[in-house]
C-alpha cells in the first residue's frame, strides 16, 4: 500500500504493535524516542529509498521508536503476513532484511558508543559530518544541513543552548556558517580533527 503523510504527520509511534515494514519513496522521515516527561532523543533521519519498522515486523513486538514525516512524503508499507508470505516465496529477500539490520546495528552501536567515549562537541560535529554526509546538500556557504539546533541537541541529548554555543563558535572559526533551520558545513577537515579519540 502507497500512501502520503503531511509535514509533521506521526507515521508510527513508539508502543504501537508492529504490523508493517516501511519504504519511503520520496520524502524524509525522523525516527525517535521519548518518555513520559516529553522529553526526545533522535537515533536517526531516513531518506528516499531508505525502509523502516524492521525491529518490530520480524519479532511482531511494539514499535520500539516514533516515526514522523518531517516533510510531506510519500510511504510504501507492506503488511507483516504479506511481507513473511513473500519471504517464503523469494527467500533472497532475507539476505536484505539481514544487510538491513546490521546496518542498523553498527548505527546503534555507533551513537552508543559516541555517547560513551566523546565529549558533547565531539558527538556533535561527528553527528553533523554523517548527517551532512546522508542527507546535506551542496550550497555556496558548503553543505548545507536542514535541521534545527532544537533537533541537533535531541539527536545528542544536550541542551539546544549547548548545541548553539559551539555551533558559534566553530561559525567564528570558519567551521560551519548557519541559517535559518540550517547549518552549513564548511571545513570538514576541522569538524574531522574534533572527532578524532
Amino acid at each position: 500500500m502507497q500512501r502520503p503523510y503531511r509535514s509533521g504527520e506521526i507515521i508510527f509511534s513508539q508502543g504501537d504493535a508492529g504490523d508493517a515494514l516501511h519504504g519511503i519513496v520520496r520524502g524524509k522521515v525522523r525516527i525517535s524516542a521519548g518518555d513520559a516527561d516529553g522529553r526526545e532523543v533522535f537515533f536517526n533521519i531516513l531518506g528516499a529509498g531508505d525502509t523502516f519498522g524492521e525491529i518490530a515486523l520480524l519479532d511482531g513486538g511494539a514499535r520500539t521508536a516514533t516515526a514522523t514525516a518531517m516533510v510531506a512524503s510519500e510511504l510504501l508499507s507492506i503488511a507483516r503476513a504479506a511481507f513473511f508470505a513473500t519471504l517464503e516465496r523469494e527467500p533472497r529477500l532475507a539476505l536484505e532484511l539481514l544487510r538491513l539490520c546490521g546496518e542498523r546495528l553498527r548505527w546503534t552501536s555507533g551513537l552508543a558508543e559516541d555517547a560513551a567515549l566523546l565529549e558533547a562537541p565531539a558527538r556533535l560535529a561527528r553527528r553533523l559530518l554523517l548527517l551532512g554526509e546522508a542527507h546535506g546538500e551542496p550550497d555556496a556557504r558548503g553543505i548545507v544541513l536542514r535541521l534545527s539546533q532544537e533537533d541537533l541537541a535531541s539527536f545528542l541529548g544536550v541542551t539546544r543552548q549547548l548545541v548553539n554555543q559551539y555551533l558559534q563558535e566553530w561559525k567564528q572559526r570558519g567551521w560551519v556558517d548557519l541559517g535559518r533551520g540550517a547549518v552549513f558545513i564548511r571545513d570538514k577537515t576541522a569538524l574531522e580533527r574534533l572527532t578524532a579519540r
